[in-house]
């Protein structure tokens, strides 16, 4: 039983991952938080007016924030959900504010099974994180800075893990200037709680990220420059592979530098991001590589979406995929309890 329960762990893990993943635990800590943020590709780091972000760079929380509240539903894969929640609370203009968040993935129900396949019940699983999160603007200066306390639990079956980590933001935003540039250690922390008494690394990221209003064009751009504590991210395809027609010798391409180095990027674009209505698009280069099929159009790490805007609510969608025969949809509602 035990080998089974962790057979599927190591794999559903993985593959959720999906970007430089199946290394570490915890991996659902790097999967997007809200729906704008999924649809400008999902790995956005300077979102002003979304209390969603906080999760992902905690020095985008502003005073502005105070009172928002947001609801996300991911409808992943299968039986798959993803949930988060988010609220921000300004406490004062000398102390700073404060952010609260929930993350919460349920991967359904399994069936149990011995080393010989005998069925012998059912199982469930879930990962979950709860965040609190301190952002402050350095006096007389555009700079911000913030950081998110976590603690993570995840339960497969009768075994379960328990995790600390922390985000540490920093963020340059002047209302003076068309851009915002930001730097982020996501996730640095350690197991306190094993499965199976051997401790694993936690999904540790360091993300630039930054965004530009073009002047003239009701267009903001963001560019996301990922896994930076890991240069290698492409690994040779078995599947892409030639046969030397003389020796018979299998030849696997190996990727290039260019593709390399691309998987670190992730690009978005949104239209009217300060209207009632905004439309988003974004591409993530490492999803695209790694949920591609040869020979066949998936359209894999391409993200679409829009937004919504009326007096004291917001609405968000996105449409992601994260594997070639299903599609995923995120949905979020935004109340502004003040």
């Amino acid at each position: 039983m035990k080998y089974i329960t962790f057979i599927f762990f190591f794999s559903i893990t993985t593959f959720l991952n999906a970007q430089a993943g199946g290394e570490e635990v915890f991996a659902f800590l790097n999967m997007p938080t809200s729906a704008r943020q999924s649809a400008l590709g999902g790995s956005t780091l300077t979102l002003m007016d979304d209390v969603n972000q906080p999760l992902w760079n905690p020095a985008t929380l502003t005073p502005e924030m105070d009172g928002m509240l947001s609801l996300n539903y991911v409808n992943f894969l299968l039986d798959v959900n993803y949930v988060s929640a988010s609220y921000a609370y300004h406490v004062n203009d000398h102390f700073g504010t404060i952010h609260s968040g929930l993350t919460y993935l349920n991967y359904g129900k399994f069936i149990a099974a011995d080393e010989v396949g005998t069925e012998t019940g059912t199982f469930k699983a879930y990962d979950m994180a709860l965040s609190l999160g301190y952002s402050y603007q350095i006096p007389r200066t555009d700079f911000y800075v913030g950081a998110n306390a976590k603690l993570i639990h995840s339960t497969i079956e009768e075994y379960s893990s328990i995790g600390i980590a922390t985000d540490i933001g920093l963020m340059y935003h002047s209302e003076y200037q068309p851009y915002t540039i930001a730097l982020v250690i996501r996730n640095a922390g350690f197991q306190l709680k094993s499965y199976d008494e051997v401790k694993e690394k936690l999904p540790l990221q360091i993300q630039a990220g930054w965004s530009y209003q073009l002047e003239h064009v009701p267009i903001r751009i963001y560019t996301t420059f990922d896994n930076l504590q890991k240069w290698q991210l492409a690994y040779s395809n078995p599947s892409d592979s030639t046969e030397d027609l003389e020796t018979g010798e299998i030849i696997v391409n190996k990727p290039s530098f260019l593709n390399n180095a691309m998987r670190h990027v992730v690009f978005g674009a949104e239209l009217f991001p300060e209207k009632g209505f905004s439309i988003r698009t974004g591409f993530n280069f490492q999803r695209a590589q790694e949920l591609g099929i040869e020979g066949s159009r998936t359209f894999a790490g391409l993200t679409f979406g829009f937004g919504l805007k009326l007096r004291k609510l917001k609405l968000n969608y996105a449409y992601s995929k994260y594997h070639p025969v299903s599609d995923s949809h995120t949905f979020n509602l935004g109340i502004n309890l003040n």
